[in-house]
């Protein structure tokens, strides 16, 4: 067979390189008419932005505008924050918009003079040591708070926490903690707040690991209020428990025992009047510094078990408590465990409100034990119900 001529080699090389160039100049023209936005449209887009101090956003559909709100007051950090970013690249499908608005709690807004102080700082550089501002304003609904772009104060003689398992069951070092925001300013007079200071203290003895804490739901005490970890493991298969929540968890001494039991816990807490945040972390577990009235930050149907002791209670307005439970529900999975511990009510109020409110959520009942709050006597007529419930497995309706 006669092979291929060195002329013919050639013109077939040449047609090669032409077809490609073709096809790259075409991708290439193609790129660049579809963009929604060029370089110099973008920047000034941007520009205009800027000077405006709001992003014009776009999108998908046809909506109305919205009112146009007076802004005067509010600092200026954090308009640069909260107001609509354009987005680099122009409109983008997954946000339906060519803006990006960073998420701030409704009501920072209704606070201008808070809100002032605490986005005034200097860029880049250190933050005022104002963590009781910060808690002030995420406590009246200014939740998530703005981000700032500042440096947060740290203790300058910081040690590292102890290593685990140790750090489960020690005092982590003063050191840990700035303690410019609480009345106690060391752990040892935490530990013993309890017996040397009056008045109410939130979780007044939490901070000692060797009393109560040291205990606390390790058994279960017979039928009672007091459910044990290991009774409620018992309800579903070994290994089936494995990642949940505990809202309102103190020090996190549940997520210990569930971590010593290879389950893991996330705490949210708030530091009122001491330094929980810091504390848990410094005991080898994950805090989430969110209140109660927080949208729980985690997707539908994915945790094992949800549990709560005290935090959810009549001290709740009964709207806000319904959202709560029900958002408890949204992200349990099927099968999920929901543990009420020790909720508080009086008279009629379990059997009239709260009782109806729970069950009208759709949990299956596998303990539901009431009991009388005794400790300020009988005359109160205090309750406490403690209580495990299952997601079903199938919704029912």
């Amino acid at each position: 067979m006669a092979s291929d001529s060195p002329l013919q080699s050639k013109s077939l090389y040449t047609s090669n390189i032409f077809f490609l160039f073709l096809l790259l100049s075409t991708n290439l023209l193609t790129l660049f008419f579809s963009s929604s936005f060029s370089i110099c449209s973008l920047k000034s887009l941007s520009t205009a932005a800027t000077t405006a101090g709001l992003a014009t956003p776009t999108t998908g559909l046809n909506l109305p505008e919205a009112p146009t709100e007076d802004t005067s007051d509010l600092p200026p950090e954090f308009l640069a924050f909260a107001s609509g970013q354009l987005l680099p690249f122009g409109y983008n499908i997954n946000f339906d918009s060519n803006t990006i608005y960073p998420a701030v709690g409704q009501a920072c807004t209704l606070f201008p003079d808070l809100l002032s102080r605490f986005m005034s700082y200097k860029v880049n550089g250190s933050c005022p040591d104002d963590e009781f501002l910060a808690q002030r304003l995420l406590l009246k609904g200014c939740e998530p708070l703005p981000s700032r772009r500042c440096r947060p104060a740290s203790n300058a003689n910081y040690v590292e926490p102890y290593p685990l398992p140790k750090s489960f069951w020690s005092t982590p070092s003063d050191s840990s903690v700035v303690w410019t925001a609480y009345k106690c300013k060391n752990y040892s007079c935490l530990v013993n707040r309890k017996k040397n200071h009056k008045g109410f203290d939130d979780c007044k003895d939490c901070f000692d690991l060797q009393g109560n804490e040291k205990t606390r739901w390790g058994k279960g005490k017979g039928g009672g209020l007091d459910f044990g970890v290991d009774e409620v493991l018992g309800f579903k298969k070994p290994g089936t428990i494995r990642i949940g929540l505990d809202i309102g968890g103190g020090v996190a001494t549940f997520a210990v025992r569930m971590r010593e039991r290879n389950v893991t816990i996330v705490t949210t807490s708030m530091n009122l009047n001491g330094p929980f945040n810091s504390f848990i972390a410094s005991r080898g577990v994950v805090p989430l510094y969110i209140s109660i009235s927080q949208r729980l930050p985690f997707f539908d149907n994915t945790l094992d078990i949800v549990h709560s002791m005290h935090v959810l209670s009549n001290w709740i307005p009964t709207t806000l408590l319904h959202f709560a439970v029900f958002d408890i529900y949204r992200i349990l999975r099927p099968g999920g465990l929901f543990w009420l511990d020790h909720f508080f009510c009086v008279g009629e109020q379990l059997e009239e409100v709260y009782g109806p409110l729970i069950e009208s959520v759709g949990f299956k009942k596998l303990k539901w034990v009431v009991g009388r709050k005794l400790d300020r006597g009988p005359e109160r007529r205090e309750m406490y119900l403690s209580a495990l419930l299952e997601k079903p497995l199938k919704n029912s309706w």
